[in-house]
């Protein structure tokens, strides 16, 4: 998988995700084998350049590269001076984002929105392409609805605006993340561009993984949701395409460390208040679907310090390693009703 210089050591990028990918959580799915994770979006309004959040997702030092940093806005030439701003900072590919269905990013006619204007679409594309000396990739969704799915005619602007590669979510900007990804219109995209394509949407299993590439023919695959509190899908994946064959499931005494490795990243990274809010978050993907998680998420929910959080972490997997040394799930419904 090429963008631009950049040759990915193999097929599995992680997808942006608003509040998730962060620097911690990239770095750690790049450790657990991606090639490639691109960060949550940054806003082109020149004027959050300066906020705290904004100088935090920006943060890349440490980060394994290639660094991509995805950008979302309206205005041409804002998003130009916000690739620029962001290339000056440590970004080695700047993505643009045609994507999210979120409304507060669709009322100001950005993110998936944008599919709505083609000829904005490409006026955004040659502005940001012209703007930077660094590759710059595009992520879209297949169209605004199922009645207007112009995924192949968007692709067909980016390629020729230089856009160097192109995500797709198998699902309308209407549908948000409801129902079941379709990858006919990726598959037509590949089939209409010479640039690299690169398939996202229910991804969430080395099988589906494989299945997907084969039927659309996409160089490569964006995993999102199914990497919260599973890193290393990304290893299963890598090792099932490249091998044919299954890795274990993690041992229980492994899960409990790269959670650990995790948290303290994020304490780290967020200090204290925030750290400890934030992980809660991770904590609820990592334990879901296990003996006892969902009052332990319960009560996770009400510790506000480093030392409480860590101690109940501890706890819980001290508890899980005594009935199994592997990660046993189970029906988390029958146990909440």
């Amino acid at each position: 998988m090429q963008i631009g210089s950049y040759t990915l050591k193999n097929k599995l990028i992680v997808a942006p995700m608003a509040g998730v990918t962060d620097r911690p959580f990239r770095q750690l799915c790049k450790q657990m084998g991606a090639g490639m994770a691109v960060s949550e979006m940054v806003s082109s309004n020149s004027l959050l350049y300066g906020s705290e959040k904004t100088r935090r997702r920006a943060c890349h030092d440490g980060e394994v590269k290639p660094v991509s940093v995805q950008i979302a806005g309206a205005d041409p030439a804002m998003m130009a001076q916000a690739a620029r701003h962001n290339s000056d900072h440590g970004a080695e590919i700047i993505d643009i984002n045609m994507g999210c269905p979120a409304k507060k990013i669709c009322n100001v006619m950005a993110g998936s929105a944008l599919l709505k204007d083609e000829n904005l679409v490409s006026r955004i594309l040659e502005a940001v392409v012209q703007a930077v000396d660094i590759p710059v990739t595009l992520k879209i969704r297949t169209g605004w609805d199922t009645q207007h799915k112009n995924a192949v005619a968007v692709a067909r602007i980016a390629e020729k605006a230089g856009i160097q590669a192109l995500a797709i979510h198998g699902r309308t900007r209407a549908c948000a993340y409801r129902g079941q990804a379709e990858y006919d219109t990726i598959a037509a995209v590949k089939a209409a561009i010479s640039i690299p394509v690169i398939a996202n949407g229910d991804i969430n299993t080395p099988e589906k993984a494989r299945e997907v590439i084969e039927y659309t023919g996409a160089d490569a695959v964006m995993i999102g949701r199914a990497a919260q509190g599973r890193p290393w899908i990304f290893r299963e994946i890598d090792h099932y395409l490249t091998t044919g064959n299954f890795l274990p499931l993690p041992e229980v005494v492994e899960i409990q460390r790269v959670l650990l490795d995790h948290l303290q990243a994020l304490y780290q990274f967020y200090g204290e208040y925030s750290g400890v809010r934030i992980a809660r978050k991770h904590i609820s993907w990592y334990t879901r679907g296990l003996a006892g998680s969902a009052a332990f998420r319960h009560a996770m929910n009400r510790l506000t310090t480093i030392e409480e959080q860590l101690a109940a972490t501890y706890q819980f997997f001290h508890e899980q390693a005594d009935r199994s040394q592997t990660l046993t799930y189970i029906d988390e419904e029958i146990l909440e009703a």
